[in-house]
């Protein structure tokens, strides 16, 4: 499970760590503990059910994302569809999530770097929706602090992600999409 976002005291709240905030809301609920630095990331190892699983939060930038993704999958010798994303989305509506097993990066530079370092777009992915600002520049809105009333909806729709992401860790992808989209 890769949440992304990036590092740093000065990102740890912003719209953009919300895969961040999914990850530690899993390790918090699983008892795991994600201070391991391997991979360029933290990381945690942990089970859903009796599926092993391993959290994982890169600590490079958002746009070299890949990199991560790129040396956990070399590392255990996994395939792209053994891998689950969860990231921020500026065109769904706050606290909204979509569960896909493939796509586009919808512009997301995240998901971008993973693409081009796994060599592929088929890759499961949950993404959590922040809203696009009208008119603000998107970048600013992203890497800005969550309101009082927006960290409220995130915090519902990460408990919801996290439910999503331990049904796809024990059922699948189809299941999750059906139950959770």
């Amino acid at each position: 499970m890769f949440g992304l976002g990036n590092p740093g005291k000065k990102y740890e709240r912003t719209r953009h760590n919300i895969g961040f905030l999914i990850i530690e809301r899993l390790a918090e609920t699983l008892g795991a503990d994600i201070s391991h630095r391997q991979f360029h990331a933290l990381t945690g190892e942990t089970a859903i059910g009796s599926q092993p699983v391993l959290l994982v939060k890169p600590q490079t930038y958002m746009n070299e994302s890949g990199r991560s993704v790129r040396a956990v999958l070399d590392w255990y010798r996994l395939e792209p569809g053994q891998v689950f994303v969860i990231c921020d989305d500026l065109d769904l509506d706050p606290g909204r999530i979509r569960i896909r097993p493939g796509g586009s990066s919808g512009g997301h530079n995240g998901l971008k770097s993973i693409a081009a370092a796994l060599g592929t777009i088929e890759f499961p992915r949950l993404r959590i929706g922040i809203g696009r600002p009208e008119p603000a520049d998107a970048i600013d809105y992203v890497l800005s602090p969550l309101s009082a009333e927006q960290r409220d909806v995130l915090a519902q729709a990460a408990e919801r992600a996290a439910d999503a992401v331990k049904c796809w860790a024990a059922e699948g992808i189809e299941p999750c999409m059906n139950r959770f989209n």
